[in-house]
């Protein structure tokens, strides 16, 4: 009890001193805490690794331009084991082509990352030629190899429907190729379509005694070609070998075939082609169709053909062909490893093919391509107010035919490729050639415009000429023998075609320090450029800065370095003929579908004006028609009594094979509201001079034109009668 009673007097006590302190105590200040220096910022070094987009989208960018190689090298070692270079890029381009690809995009939706595998999950979109765009998903995996990301590639990356094995097969339908036809003045002659056709050939061994001469006139009425022609066909022939005599439309062959069948000698074979009528009219301006070139097979199945089609290869063939050719329809399929459908992925409708309609004229074409006889050259006839080209002859001509005809031999063909003359060369547009004296209405403008010379101005026209040091000049008149012009103006220079005068023009312009004026005024006729017809063309050349007088003088007649094609001197003397506007030539009036709105119609298109004054340009036509018919013009005689209002040039161009090209050039100017004006440009090369040779077929051109094909306008020197060559002993 005395324990207890001591314990808790103790703790009373304590109590009350914890009281006091409590209350009565003063607050001690607490010292200032003593700064510790802060501990360094650690150095944390983090290695994020490679970027798995990046890597990913640099195997996109190989793939957008089919760098295959590049895409092979981003792929993984296990992928590579299974997967050969070869096989990696054919299974790509044959996915291409069955898509018709035309390209292809990507963008990357999402990614997920692990430590050394990733998937790249993307949308490809093929945008393809015949079924629109086609848009997957799909996944990209990717591994960690020695620090770069590579591609686990399979063929589900391509289009996921691929996975396991599938491929695509795409069915093609090919419409029918469209026609080329002439222009509405032939009533839409057909040019090319596709027909039944029938080649005739002759066996030599099997013609029957005393029946040949009946046979080959037989042929020639049905092939409407002459006599000759036809026995050159088969006179090389063994005599039991065939030899292919032409074509002509299944309906003809039924016609005559009674006929035909009568001699032993002619066989026939039927087939269904392409075929150009006429042994072709215009094949230049046509151009043909071949088969799909082997090294141009992907690019033609990447556009949606099957690779067994013939494509236009040449002139309007090649030019026209997404017209000609229609729209492909095209179903794609996935099949399964054993050739089961799985599924369509697309479709789309072929849609048929539109018909080219060209300016071309075709009797007049088809009687100018008799006019030539054998002579190597061409023609332009164009609408002297549009550039519409209603004729365009180059010869030697080719038949088409040959490409497409099932029974032509390689060696019929070769007559054709291997020809000296090269027969497929057009020309009448790509050929070049010096002008020679058509050339001088391109200095007489030239002297006009620099002011120097006037239409009357004065100058003797001598038979030599001096004034050019250490070189003599000789007139065409000296070399025929002829006396001196004598003293001429400007426009009777021209009517003259004299040398001297336009040599005169060339060194006093020359010195007087117009040293480009001949060139510039040239350019401005649309000399030395393209004229920016459909079909090919050259553009020529013009010096535009000549280097010394000597070849400024030789230029101002035609020759020195100057190439120009006679579709360039048509336009430009149609320009001359219609008061200044030079048009871009045409050979397509309009393209369309037979009793549809076309989707393409020509209207004239003005490409320039020439750099010539209305006045100086009348001086110009007043001198052109002078050459037909002053007396003392160089075409004079070749047009005496001629009904129609024509304005020409001559032209006798020297070159290095010896004999000098002969050329005319021309238009009308009839005005006659039912009857386009028309100008004209003429070559024959090596041929001899323009007024003796090239002038009788101007004749025979504004004479066809102007009388329906009635009139020949009499016989070429090359003739016997219109169209008929002479033979040797009658020329």
């Amino acid at each position: 009890m005395k324990t207890i009673s001591k314990y808790l007097t103790f703790m009373i006590i304590l109590a009350i001193l914890l009281s006091a302190c409590n209350q009565n105590a003063a607050v001690t200040p607490t010292a200032e805490p003593t700064a510790i220096a802060p501990l360094p910022t650690p150095n944390v070094n983090i290695d994020s690794g490679p970027d798995v987009e990046e890597a990913a989208l640099a195997y996109m960018e190989f793939w957008k331009i089919e760098d295959y190689q590049s895409m092979y090298e981003q792929l993984s070692r296990l992928t590579k084991d299974a997967v050969t270079p070869e096989d990696f890029e054919n299974s790509h381009r044959d996915t291409a082509k069955k898509l018709t690809m035309q390209g292809v995009e990507f963008q990357i939706l999402s990614t997920m990352l692990n430590i050394t595998t990733a998937q790249v999950n993307y949308q490809v979109d093929y945008d393809t030629a015949l079924l629109g765009t086609i848009s997957r998903q799909t996944i990209m995996n990717m591994i960690l190899e020695d620090g770069v990301w590579h591609v686990q590639w399979d063929a589900g990356m391509m289009l996921p429907e691929l996975a396991g094995g599938n491929y695509l097969e795409l069915v093609i339908e090919v419409p029918a190729r469209g026609n080329i036809y002439a222009s509405d003045a032939s009533n839409n002659y057909p040019l090319v379509s596709f027909e039944d056709v029938v080649t005739i050939t002759v066996t030599p061994g099997n013609i029957e005694e005393d029946t040949e001469n009946d046979m080959v006139a037989l042929l020639a009425e049905i092939l409407e070609r002459p006599e000759d022609s036809i026995r050159a066909e088969y006179a090389n022939v063994a005599g039991y070998q065939y030899a292919i005599i032409g074509d002509i439309t299944a309906e003809v062959a039924e016609q005559y075939y009674d006929r035909l069948t009568s001699y032993a000698g002619i066989g026939l074979e039927s087939f269904k082609a392409r075929f150009y009528h006429d042994g072709g009219i215009a094949p230049h301006v046509t151009g043909y169709v071949l088969n799909v070139p082997a090294e141009n097979l992907e690019y033609y199945q990447r556009l949606g053909y099957t690779g067994d089609e013939k494509i236009g290869y040449s002139g309007l063939e090649a030019w026209g062909e997404q017209y000609l050719a229609g729209t492909h329809g095209a179903d794609l399929y996935v099949k399964d490893q054993q050739g089961q459908v799985l599924t369509k992925i697309a479709e789309s409708d072929a849609k048929p093919a539109q018909s080219i309609y060209t300016t071309i004229e075709s009797q007049l074409q088809y009687w100018l391509q008799q006019s030539m006889g054998d002579n190597v050259g061409a023609i332009v006839v164009m609408e002297r107010d549009t550039s519409k080209v209603i004729a365009m002859v180059s010869t030697p001509g080719f038949d088409p035919n040959v490409f497409v005809g099932q029974f032509y031999t390689s060696y019929s063909i070769a007559e054709v490729t291997q020809n000296p003359y090269n027969p497929m060369y057009n020309r009448a547009a790509q050929g070049v050639y010096p002008p020679g004296s058509v050339f001088k209405i391109v200095t007489m403008a030239a002297a006009l415009e620099t002011g120097v010379f006037t239409k009357d101005y004065p100058y003797f026209c001598d038979s030599l000429w001096y004034e050019l040091d250490g070189w003599v000049g000789k007139d065409w008149t000296y070399d025929k023998g002829f006396g001196a012009s004598g003293l001429l103006t400007l426009q009777q220079g021209l009517m003259r075609s004299c040398n001297p005068w336009f040599w005169h023009i060339a060194y006093t312009l020359w010195n007087d320090g117009y040293q480009t004026a001949i060139p510039d005024v040239a350019a401005g006729f649309g000399l030395g450029k393209p004229t920016g017809i459909e079909i090919p063309e050259f553009e020529g050349n013009i010096n535009m800065t000549p280097t010394d007088i000597n070849e400024y003088v030789q230029m101002a007649i035609g020759q020195s370095t100057l190439q120009n094609s006679p579709l360039q001197i048509a336009n430009f003397v149609a320009a001359v003929g219609n008061g200044g506007t030079l048009h871009q030539p045409t050979v397509v009036d309009r393209i369309g579908m037979t009793g549809q709105e076309p989707i393409y119609k020509f209207e004239p298109k003005e490409i320039g004006t020439l750099p010539v004054t209305p006045e100086n340009l009348e001086a110009v036509q007043q001198a052109m028609t002078m050459v037909i018919r002053n007396p003392s013009g160089t075409a004079n005689f070749q047009f005496q009594n001629y009904p129609w209002n024509i304005a020409g040039k001559t032209g006798t161009a020297e070159n290095s094979t010896g004999t000098p090209h002969a050329w005319f050039a021309g238009y009308t100017f009839e005005e006659d509201p039912d009857r386009p004006d028309i100008a004209i440009a003429i070559i024959l090369e090596n041929a001899g001079e323009g007024s003796e040779m090239a002038a009788p077929l101007f004749r025979r051109i504004v004479s066809l034109y102007f009388t329906n094909m009635e009139n020949a306008g009499g016989i070429m020197p090359w003739e016997s009668a219109p169209y008929i060559p002479a033979q040797p002993d009658e020329e």
